[in-house]
């Protein structure tokens, strides 16, 4: 089940995907299966753009019980692009090479520094 965690794009607490809860969303990348469905159904781009992100959007919907509007915004839902929890705030580090925590200011801490 996807973890519950602070996104700074979205400025909420909301569901983040694994990898592999990732992969059911996006099995191949988003330019890809706009094409596939384009060259299956003869839809235009806009009506193939449409419909494959309602398509990712169910699935991260069925995976995670939160229903997004946005399908570009599930590109930045995946844990590996987040680092560790800040040790003073607790909000996730932007990236794991962050060397502070963009919410607080705070140095990453020794104590995270393994993460």
């Amino acid at each position: 089940m996807a973890t519950t965690m602070y996104c700074w794009r979205c400025k909420i607490d909301l569901p983040i995907l694994t990898e592999e809860e990732y992969r059911q969303v996006f099995p191949t990348s988003f330019m890809e299966q706009i094409r596939e469905y384009r060259e299956k159904t003869g839809a235009d781009l806009r009506q193939a753009q449409a419909d494959v992100g309602e398509r990712a959007l169910a699935t991260y919907e069925r995976i995670s019980g939160f229903k997004e509007t946005n399908p570009l915004a599930l590109y930045h839902h995946r844990l590996s692009l987040y680092g560790p929890p800040c040790a003073e705030c607790g909000k996730p580090l932007r990236t794991p090479a962050a060397n502070y925590c963009a919410a607080c200011s705070a140095p990453r801490g020794r104590s995270n520094a393994t993460r």
